[in-house]
């Protein structure tokens, strides 16, 4: 089975320098959905500081920026999307995790990227089992793609 997908990557900060390419957003989106479902659409916008802290503190009550949000498509159930939803990567966040995590940019670019995709899926990681069932699947799936365990060093 193969994966149809449409990736809308949006870049919404000044400094590009440094960010996944659009086929590395396609290769990790894939590697999570690829034996899951037939066709997906999601949109990655990879934003600044300031917008992850207001989405944060609209969505989350949270006054900061924060490294991933994740924002599901709910359609009513008479309606048939292949629709998954929204990913809001913080770059100047996920630089600065992975220097102080002493991971490589791009692995940790890919952890995101695999960690909100399986949020849009509707794993969360809120209590325990949860959270050890979706990193047993992150795990995977970012070892999968030829990087460390994410959760190794934690």
């Amino acid at each position: 089975m193969s994966l149809n997908l449409i990736l809308d990557r949006q870049i919404a900060l000044e400094d590009t320098s440094n960010l996944p390419s659009q086929t590395e957003l396609n290769s990790w989106v894939t590697a999570v959905l690829e034996g899951r479902m037939n066709e997906a659409e999601l949109t990655i916008r990879i934003v600044d500081n300031e917008e992850s802290q207001q989405l944060n503190h609209d969505y989350r009550g949270k006054d900061k920026p924060t490294n991933v949000l994740s924002f599901p498509f709910e359609a009513p159930p008479e309606i048939v999307l292949p629709l998954l939803g929204d990913l809001i990567i913080c770059a100047p966040v996920v630089t600065q995790e992975a220097k102080v995590q002493d991971k490589t940019l791009q692995a940790h670019w890919a952890h995101m990227v695999v960690h909100g995709t399986l949020h849009l899926l509707g794993y969360d990681h809120i209590d325990d089992a949860d959270a050890e069932e979706m990193e047993s699947i992150e795990t995977q799936i970012i070892t999968q793609l030829g990087f460390a365990n994410p959760y190794q060093e934690l």
